[in-house]
């Protein structure tokens, strides 16, 4: 008879054990459900403000035409002080790879990155090492790089296609550029480049470069 009043008990207990966790279980889904449709509402705001069209579905960020434009001038002030820093006798190199970390996405995924000057089997720098290689030169394995940054250029700007951000693209957490950038030289020679970027805007808020085209402007032969 205790026997069975004690497994009376602990079914009880077991059932009443479930059906709280169960509860508990519920109203965390409710308040996660309330964030999501907070964080959806957000992001809809932004994306009618912006008046953007091509959003992916279920977007939980988005990124804004400000947040691009800052990022494209803080890679061309990046380049500049690069060069900088080689001329005063400052750690260029430390100050490279940090900006290969914190404007490109190598140390956190994939990064497709062709540069201008570069050709054969070594046009395509798709890991960190190649593409340090191509900024800074020095290494062995690229002997053909000599450091595009450390020309040095003493200026650099970017200039989108179209008026009033028609050259940006924005999908949520993605966002795509194109148009030039000016570098100049201690000279005060200007060269342009054609250049397409890819944003990605990671958990920590931050954009940081996936995808990074460059070219020299095609001139036709005259005859």
């Amino acid at each position: 008879m205790i026997q069975k009043k004690w497994m009376l008990g602990l079914l009880l207990f077991t059932g009443v054990s479930f059906t709280a966790c169960e509860q508990a279980k519920q109203q965390a889904q409710e308040q996660a459900n309330q964030v999501m449709n907070r964080t959806n509402d957000e992001v809809q705001k932004v994306i009618n403000d912006l008046g953007l069209v091509y959003v992916e579905e279920g977007a939980q960020t988005v990124i804004t035409y400000d947040e691009v434009n800052a990022a494209q001038q803080a890679w061309c002030n990046a380049l500049v002080k690069i060069g900088e820093l080689k001329e005063s006798g400052g750690d260029y190199k430390a100050y490279a790879n940090e900006v290969l970390s914190t404007a490109y996405n190598y140390d956190s995924g994939k990064v497709f990155f062709k540069p201008t000057l570069a050709y054969g089997d070594q046009t395509f720098r798709n890991d960190k090492k190649g593409a340090l290689a191509y900024f800074i030169g020095g290494d062995p394995d690229y002997p053909n790089d000599k450091g595009f940054a450390l020309t040095p250029w003493v200026k650099a700007r970017y200039d989108n296609a179209g008026a009033n951000n028609e050259g940006i693209q924005i999908y949520g957490s993605i966002a795509i550029t194109m148009g030039n950038v000016w570098v100049t030289g201690k000279d005060g020679k200007e060269v342009m480049v054609d250049k397409t970027f890819v944003f990605k805007k990671g958990k920590d808020g931050k954009l940081r470069i996936i995808v990074h085209k460059s070219a020299l402007p095609y001139t036709p032969t005259t005859k």
